[in-house]
C-alpha cells in the first residue's frame, strides 16, 4: 500500500514539470516521499497502532526535510533547532516572493522546493490516512487532485499527460491494494484477499479516466484543448483587470484583447495611461507600495510632495474604462485633478497613483487634468545634483544583486558623465540590436517574472518583453545612484478615427487600448524636474523626444499590438546554452545527482534507524530504573510488563498468584515443553524466578505491617535483576523470532501506554460528543412524547 501511495504521489508530481524550471526539484521530492512511505510501511508491518503510524510518518517527514534543507542549522544534522526555525522563515519568505514575483516556470530555489517537498509529504500522509486507518481509499484521490489542480491552474498548457496518467495508475493501485490487504466485508467473496477486487478497481478506474477526459469538454472553466494536455483549468474566467508586473505577460499574450479602454486627449500625441507605480524593491522583487498612512482621499485636487518646475505642459484627457476592472485608475501622468468618478478614491502623494477604496474602474467615465514638466535633453543633462527632495526608498540598493547585473551596469555606463548620460547609456544598450522583444522566450527559457534571478537570466538571454526591460533599467539606474521606479499601465494604443466633444475644447481624437497594450516602463528622478519616463523596450511604445538618440539601433518604435510586432520574425531565437544550470538543495557545483541521491537515502536510513530504536531505548531505560534497589513492587511491575511484551498480559481482575500461575503454565515460559526440551533446566530457572518474584511481592504487599527485615529486603533487591534476567531468557528461548523482535524493538507494554497518552484527547472529545448526543436524543424524545396526537 505504501508503495502504491508513493507511486501515485510521485506520479502526480510529474505535472509540476513546467511549474519549476528543470528537474533539480525532483530528487529531494523523491527522497521525501520515499522516506515517508518507507516509514509508514515499516510501522504498519510491525502492527503499530494507526495513530502512532501516522505520527511516525509525520516525524519522518520533519526529519528528512530538516536533513535535506536545514542540515547546517540542525542538531546532529536532522533535529530542528532555533536556528532551523529562523532559516525556515527565510525559506518561506523566499518561496512567497517567488510565487508573487515570478510566473511559471519558476527557478527551483531552496525555498520553493522546500514548500513543494513538504506539500508532497503531507499529501502522502493524507492519502495513507484516508486509505488505511479510515478505510476510505476512494477519497484518497482528493490528495492526488490537490497535486494535479495546482499546475493545471498555473501552466498555460495544463497539468500534462504524464502526470495525469501516472496519478491515475497510482490511484487504481491504491484501490486495488486496499481491497487486497483490507477487503470490504460487505463484498461477497470466499477469499480473505478479496479475489477479483483488483480487477474491479481497474475497471472502475478506467471508467473514471475516460470520464475525466470527456467531461471537461462540457464543463465551463476549461480553456481550449483536451484536458489535461491542451487546456488549463481557469475557474475565474478571463480577467479584464491589470495585475501589476506579475500577469502583465499573460495580458500581452491574450489574443482576444479584453479590457478595452477608450480615451480622448488634448495632447498632440497619444499618451501613456498609468495605473500603478512599482517602487518597492526589497532585493528580490518589485512590488507596489500603497503607503496607507499617507494616502489622501479624493482626487479632485492633487499635487506631488516634490517640487515641480515653473514651466509645465497642461493636458486634458477623457477616459471611458468600459469593462476594464482594476482597483487602480488608469490616468495620464502627472494628474492634477480627476473629476466624474463614482465611488470613493484615494491617491498617493509620492507616486500620484489613484486607488479605489470602495469601487473599481469598471464602467467609469472621468476627466483627467494633468501637467508635465517641459523636458528637453539639454535640461536633463544639466542636472547632476544628488536628489534630496524625495524618499531614499527610490534609491535603495538590494544586497543580493547578481554579479552580471552589477558588471553590466558598470560596463554600460563607463565614460558617461552625469545622471542623464548614464540613463541614456542604459536605455540605448537595452534598445540596441543585441536585445530582442519576445513574449515567448521568457516562458520557454524559464525566466518569466521580475525577480533578480530572472533579471540575471534576461541579461544573458537578451530577449524578453517590457517587464524585463523596465526592471533591468530601473535596477541598473539605482546601482548608478539614480532614483528609479516602474510604471505599469498601457502604451498609447491606436486611433479609432472618432472624436469626442468636450465643453470648451476642440473635438478631441479618440484612442483605444486593451490587454495587448499592457506595458511597463521605468521612470527616473531628476532634481528640479521630477520623474521622467524612459522607454528601454525595443519595438514597443513611443520613445520621448528627450530620450531619443540616433545612435540607438533598436529599430523603429511602435505602439501597435503584439500581433503586428511579429516577434521572432526578424530576430534570432535566444540561446539556451547561456543559462547556467540551477542547483537544487544540497546539490552544488561538481556534485552529481547520483551522489546526492545516495546521501539522501543514507540520511533517511539513519533517521529511520533512530525512529525505530526509540521504543527499545525507552523500554531499556524503564527496566534499568526498576531493577535498581527499589523493592519487590517495582520488580513485579517489570515482570508484568515483560509478560505483556511476550503476549501474556495481566488481567485487571486477577490476583498476583493467579497471574503467576497462568504465566507459569503458558508456552512462552516453556511449561508445556519443559520435559522434552533440552533447555528444560533453564526453563525451570524461569519458573523458580517467577515463583520467587511472586512470593516477594505478596509478602511486601500483603504481609505484616512491620514489613520484612532489612537484610531480607536487601537480599530481595539484589536478587530481583537476576530473577528478571532468568525470566527474560526463558521468554526469548520459547518465543518465535517475530515475538522476540517485537518485544525488543516495539514492546507492547510501552506502545500501549503511548497510545493511551495520545488517544486521551480523542477519548475525551468522544465522550463529550456521546454525552451531548444522548442529551439531545433524550430531549427530542421528551419533546416528541409530550406531543399528543389528536385524531
Amino acid at each position: 500500500m505504501s508503495a502504491a501511495i508513493a507511486f501515485a504521489v510521485l506520479g502526480a508530481s510529474l505535472s509540476l514539470n513546467g511549474v519549476f524550471r528543470g528537474w533539480a526539484w525532483l530528487v529531494p521530492a523523491i527522497t521525501t516521499v520515499f522516506v515517508v512511505g518507507l516509514t509508514l510501511a515499516v510501522l504498519r508491518a510491525l502492527r503499530v497502532h494507526p495513530v502512532l503510524t501516522t505520527l511516525g510518518g509525520f516525524l519522518a517527514l520533519v526529519f528528512i526535510l530538516d536533513f535535506t534543507f536545514f542540515r547546517p542549522e540542525s542538531i546532529a544534522g536532522f533535529i530542528p533547532s532555533g536556528a532551523t526555525l529562523d532559516t525556515l522563515g527565510q525559506f518561506l519568505k523566499r518561496a512567497g516572493e517567488t510565487v508573487v514575483s515570478e510566473t511559471a516556470p519558476v527557478s527551483p530555489n531552496a525555498g520553493i522546493v522546500f514548500v513543494a517537498c513538504a506539500g508532497l509529504g503531507l499529501v502522502a500522509l493524507l492519502i495513507d490516512a484516508l486509505a488505511v486507518p479510515l478505510g476510505m481509499p476512494a477519497t484518497s484521490g482528493l490528495g492526488l487532485l490537490v497535486v494535479l489542480v495546482f499546475p493545471a491552474t498555473i501552466k498555460p498548457q495544463g497539468g500534462g499527460l504524464p502526470g495525469f496518467l501516472a496519478a491515475a495508475v497510482g490511484f487504481i493501485l491504491i484501490l486495488g491494494c486496499s481491497q487486497w490487504f483490507a477487503p470490504d466485508s460487505r463484498l461477497q467473496t470466499d477469499n480473505a484477499h478479496g479475489t477479483g477486487q483488483l480487477k474491479r478497481s481497474m475497471v472502475i478506474g478506467g471508467v473514471a479516466l475516460v470520464l475525466g477526459l470527456l467531461l471537461p469538454l462540457a464543463v465551463p472553466g476549461f480553456e481550449r484543448g483536451t484536458f489535461p494536455v491542451g487546456s488549463r483549468l481557469n475557474p475565474w474566467g478571463v480577467s479584464n483587470g491589470l495585475n501589476p508586473m506579475i500577469t502583465l505577460g499573460n495580458s500581452l499574450r491574450n489574443p482576444t484583447g479584453d479590457g478595452s479602454i477608450t480615451y480622448a486627449t488634448s495632447s498632440t500625441a497619444p499618451v501613456y495611461l498609468r495605473s500603478v507605480t512599482i517602487d518597492k524593491f526589497d532585493g528580490d522583487t518589485w512590488a507596489p507600495d500603497d503607503r496607507e498612512a499617507s494616502r489622501r482621499i479624493g482626487p479632485g485636487r492633487m499635487a506631488p510632495d516634490y517640487p515641480l518646475p515653473a514651466e509645465l505642459v497642461r493636458q486634458l484627457t477623457v477616459v471611458d474604462t468600459g469593462q476594464f476592472t482594476s482597483p487602480y485608475l488608469p490616468v495620464p501622468y502627472a494628474p492634477t485633478a480627476v473629476n466624474g468618478l463614482s465611488g470613493r478614491w484615494s491617491w498617493d502623494p509620492e507616486t500620484l497613483s489613484i486607488r479605489g477604496e470602495d469601487s473599481t474602474t469598471r464602467n467609469q467615465q472621468y476627466t483627467v487634468y494633468s501637467a508635465l514638466p517641459s523636458v528637453t535633453s539639454a535640461t536633463l543633462s544639466q542636472d547632476n545634483a544628488k536628489p534630496t527632495s524625495i524618499s531614499q526608498d527610490f534609491i535603495q540598493l538590494p544586497s543580493n544583486v547578481p554579479d552580471i547585473v552589477k558588471n553590466t551596469a558598470k560596463t554600460v555606463t563607463a565614460g558617461a558623465n552625469g545622471n542623464y548620460a548614464k540613463a541614456m547609456a542604459i536605455q540605448n544598450y537595452l534598445r540596441s540590436s543585441q536585445f530582442s522583444y519576445s513574449l515567448q522566450a521568457p516562458v520557454q527559457g524559464g525566466y518569466d517574472g521580475n525577480g533578480l534571478s530572472v533579471l540575471a537570466d534576461f541579461l544573458q538571454q537578451k530577449s524578453g518583453y517590457c517587464v524585463h526591460f523596465a526592471s533591468a533599467m530601473a535596477v541598473m539606474a539605482r546601482l548608478e545612484g539614480i532614483p528609479s521606479r516602474i510604471a505599469v499601465g498601457y502604451a498609447p494604443g491606436h486611433a479609432t478615427g472618432a472624436t469626442v466633444a468636450v465643453a470648451g475644447q476642440e473635438p478631441l481624437p479618440e484612442y483605444q487600448v486593451d490587454a495587448r497594450d499592457a506595458h511597463a516602463w521605468p521612470e527616473l528622478y531628476f532634481e528640479g524636474v521630477g520623474w521622467v519616463a524612459f522607454e528601454p523596450t525595443p519595438s514597443r511604445g513611443v520613445v520621448p523626444p528627450y530620450a531619443s538618440d540616433p545612435v540607438a539601433a533598436g529599430g523603429p518604435s511602435t505602439n501597435l499590438h503584439d500581433e503586428n510586432l511579429a516577434p521572432g520574425a526578424s530576430t534570432p531565437a535566444p540561446s539556451t546554452a547561456a543559462v547556467p544550470p540551477v542547483a537544487g538543495p544540497g546539490v552544488g557545483p561538481g556534485t552529481g545527482t547520483g551522489s546526492a541521491a545516495i546521501l539522501y537515502v543514507t540520511a533517511a536510513a539513519l533517521l529511520l534507524a533512530v525512529l525505530v530504536a526509540s521504543p527499545r531505548l525507552v523500554r531499556s531505560g524503564i527496566r534499568a530504573r526498576r531493577l535498581r534497589p527499589g523493592g519487590p513492587v517495582l520488580a513485579w511491575a517489570e515482570l508484568q510488563d515483560l509478560a505483556t511484551d511476550y503476549g501474556v498480559p495481566p488481567v485487571p481482575s486477577e490476583t498476583a498468584r493467579h497471574f503467576a500461575a497462568r504465566l507459569s503454565n503458558s508456552a512462552v515460559l516453556g511449561a508445556p515443553v519443559a520435559a522434552a526440551s533440552p533447555s528444560g533446566a533453564d526453563d525451570d530457572a524461569g519458573q523458580h524466578a517467577v515463583a520467587s518474584l511472586t512470593g516477594d511481592f505478596e509478602r511486601q504487599r500483603y504481609g505484616p505491617p512491620a514489613g520484612v527485615p532489612a537484610d531480607t529486603a536487601a537480599e530481595q533487591a539484589n536478587a530481583a535483576p537476576i530473577r528478571i534476567a532468568a525470566v527474560r531468557a526463558a521468554f526469548r528461548r520459547n518465543a518465535t523470532w517475530f515475538e522476540a523482535f517485537r518485544a525488543d524493538w516495539f514492546p507492547p507494554s510501552l506502545m500501549s501506554r503511548w497510545f493511551q497518552l495520545l488517544s486521551t484527547p480523542f477519548r475525551w472529545l468522544g465522550g463529550m460528543s456521546t454525552a451531548a448526543a444522548r442529551r439531545a436524543a433524550a430531549s427530542w424524545q421528551r419533546l416528541f412524547s409530550s406531543i399528543r396526537w389528536r385524531p
